[in-house]
Order: structure tokens, then C-alpha cells, then sequence
């Protein structure tokens, strides 16, 4: 299989809400179908192909619906990162964020001058990213060194 571009956009079947968000965090446009409102096989088929998404999944029927289509084998998202590197994704942690990682919409750096919610971090001290459509904020804090460690040890 091919290696895979960060710029080539992903649908992640029901089963792999967990990996989507590591995917998200290295930077890959990773669309969990569950967010999206796609539950049956045929309306995840459906946005994979109207979205132009490759469709990454553990559902060895579904994935014989899409010549493109990656089937992973494996339920621990460990094993799966392994999977994917396996298959030539690239799997480090962008410098900065680009998506979301709880809805894959696109970050914004929140100003310096910004105020922040509570649970963030002061810009000023600590750059800050703003999810441009659900407004949930996003630092380098000890989430990203675990994932950071997590891929380290792929």
C-alpha cells in the first residue's frame, strides 16, 4: 500500500473514535464517522465517497465496499497506530495543532491578548489554539506529552 499524505482526508469508521483523535493531533484531516452522524454502513460509505475520504476501518465487509479503503486488524489504538505506520502514515506530532481534536474542524492561535476559559492556559504564558467551530481550546500540555511518549514508542 501506498504511503499515505497528511493532506489525504480520512473517515474513521464507528469503531475507531479513539484513533482519530491521534490522527487529528499528527496533523491528518481524520473524520470520525460517529461525529458525522454516520451510523449504518451505507451512510459511511456515503460520505467517504461524496467527501472523497479514504475510509480506515476495522470492518472487513465495509472495507470491501471501497478499493481504498484501509481495514486495520487490531483493537488496541496502540496496535493500530503500529498498523498505520506499518502502511506508511506518518505518525509525529505536527508543531502546532491544525485540527480539532474533538471535532476535526480547523485551530486557530488564540492571541496573547485573548481571554481564555478556565480550563486553559493564559496565552500570554503558553501558546493556545481555538477550534474555529465547537470553540474547544487546545495547549501542548501533558495530553500531548503522553501522546508525544505514545508515538515515541511505536
Amino acid at each position: 500500500m501506498s504511503e499515505t499524505d497528511r493532506r489525504d482526508p480520512l473517515l474513521l469508521d464507528a469503531m475507531l473514535g479513539k484513533l482519530a483523535s491521534y490522527l487529528r493531533m499528527c496533523g491528518y484531516d481524520a473524520a470520525y464517522a460517529l461525529d458525522r452522524g454516520a451510523e449504518s454502513d451505507a451512510d459511511v460509505l456515503a460520505l467517504a465517497r461524496t467527501e472523497g475520504r479514504r475510509l480506515v476501518t476495522r470492518d472487513e465487509g465495509l472495507a470491501r465496499e471501497m478499493d481504498d479503503a484501509l481495514l486495520l486488524t487490531r483493537r488496541d489504538v496502540e496496535e493500530q497506530l503500529r498498523e498505520l505506520s506499518g502502511v506508511g502514515f506518518e505518525l509525529d506530532l505536527s508543531d502546532e495543532p491544525v485540527h480539532c481534536g474533538t471535532c476535526n474542524a480547523p485551530v486557530e492561535r488564540v492571541d496573547r491578548t485573548e481571554p481564555t476559559p478556565d480550563y486553559a492556559p493564559d496565552p500570554a504564558e503558553e501558546p493556545v489554539w481555538r477550534c474555529r467551530d465547537c470553540g474547544q481550546h487546545f495547549w501542548r500540555g501533558s495530553h500531548w506529552d503522553d501522546v508525544a511518549d505514545t508515538l515515541a514508542e511505536l
